[in-house]
């Protein structure tokens, strides 16, 4: 008899708490809902190949004011009211100048730099075959590629000889030059960020496989080119990693960046398409687009990866086509280069992870193989470790630390 006492006491306070939380949501039924706006943009597109497809409204629009995104236009169905609306803060990017000069405290702090292995075997009062052995196992071993490695080992050996008894600044002034021979400052690194006038924005589509840190490197590339004045809209064409979409939203949000996204396994070419469509109409400088991480050896993934580009071509040419690369995978990252460069015109390299000092060969070995240049570089975990490349920097961090 007891218990059955306490199980109906029981129930009549579950009932009791349960009319309570009805009562109070029906009381706050249809009062308008304060929301804070994001700077970007939930959009379902339509079937990319194919622009006459009607596409569903946004239900965050962009309107142009000003020559730039400067507000959000509701929805007629939208409760929410202007008034209402917090003001977004938006973090301030840090400048882009001086940033690869960070590389060189990492690059202090090693005892592992390729410089440094280099200038502590030359400066040996023996300089033998044995030792010339070990000159080219650290470079092999730094990812420099076999035929680079051939080549500095031939010019070095040359220069050693002619110079004997050349002091430890001698070296260094030697290591230093081969390196930079090696590197070629000659290379246009420069990544394109706006068009002339009444061209449309720049377009910077953004490719890799997973892990390599491309949806990351998108955000900070953002960051960069706010940092460098200019207006940027993103474009979240990565519909098949489920947590792709939100972290570049979460990018975009920190530096004011509209994101254009689409449905979750939705068609990336479509995505692709509305962001540079949109991009056009709000008058921005730069649109940059993030596809998803494609394994390499998935044929059908690398073809519709050249059918994102296609796709966007339609509004006008596609200015950069930047490839990611890990900077600590050696080889087989180079194994990816070559399958992607087949695929789409690379433009450029992004490097991540060249804080790993022991394998700045890296540049060298890519840059010969696709014959285009190393553009950026990731230098750590923080959001402005992104920085421009340059290879006199990077060379001088090497040898001096």
């Amino acid at each position: 008899m007891d218990s059955i006492i306490i199980y109906v006491g029981i129930g009549l306070a579950l009932l009791i708490v349960l009319g309570v939380g009805t009562a109070l949501v029906l009381s706050r039924r249809g009062e308008p809902r304060a929301v804070k706006p994001r700077p970007g943009i939930d959009y379902a597109p339509g079937v990319g190949d194919d622009d006459t497809t009607p596409r569903d409204t946004p239900r965050r629009t962009i309107e142009q004011a000003g020559g730039g995104i400067d507000t959000l236009a509701l929805p007629d169905d939208s409760t929410d009211t202007v008034d209402d609306l917090a003001v977004w803060e938006v973090e301030v990017p840090a400048p882009a100048e001086g940033r690869l000069a960070r590389l060189r405290t990492r690059l202090a702090r090693s005892e592992n730099s390729l410089g440094r292995g280099l200038l502590a075997l030359l400066s040996r009062d023996d300089v033998d075959e044995a030792t010339w052995d070990e000159v080219e196992e650290i470079l092999l071993t730094a990812d420099l590629g076999v035929s680079a490695t051939t080549e500095l080992v031939d010019r070095l050996r040359l220069r050693v000889r002619a110079e004997a008894t050349a002091s430890p600044e001698a070296l260094s002034t030697m290591v230093r030059e081969e390196l930079l021979t090696l590197v070629d400052p000659s290379m246009d690194r420069s990544v394109v960020t706006e068009r002339a006038d009444d061209a449309g924005p720049a377009v910077i589509l953004v490719v890799g496989v997973n892990g390599t840190g491309k949806t990351t490197t998108t955000g900070k590339l953002a960051r960069l080119l706010i940092a460098q004045d200019r207006t940027v809209l993103l474009g979240a064409a990565d519909t098949f990693r489920a947590a792709a979409a939100e972290q570049l939203q979460t990018w975009g949000d920190r530096v004011g960046a509209a994101v254009v996204r689409g449905p979750e396994g939705g068609d990336p070419a479509a995505v692709a398409f509305d962001a540079v469509k949109i991009g056009t109409e709000a008058d921005v400088d730069t649109v940059v687009i993030d596809t998803a991480g494609r394994l390499h050896t998935k044929v059908g993934l690398m073809d519709e990866l050249g059918k994102v580009k296609r796709v966007v071509e339609k509004h006008g040419p596609v200015d950069e086509v930047l490839l990611v690369l890990d900077a600590t995978t050696g080889q087989n990252g180079m194994n990816q280069a070559r399958v992607f460069a087949e695929v789409v015109d690379i433009s450029g390299i992004v490097l991540t992870k060249l804080d790993g000092t022991a394998k700045g060969g890296i540049v060298v070995a890519v840059q010969r193989e696709l014959g285009v240049p190393v553009k950026l570089v990731g230098l750590g975990e923080g959001p402005d470790d992104l920085a421009p490349f340059d290879p006199v920097a990077f060379v001088d961090a090497i040898v001096q630390g």
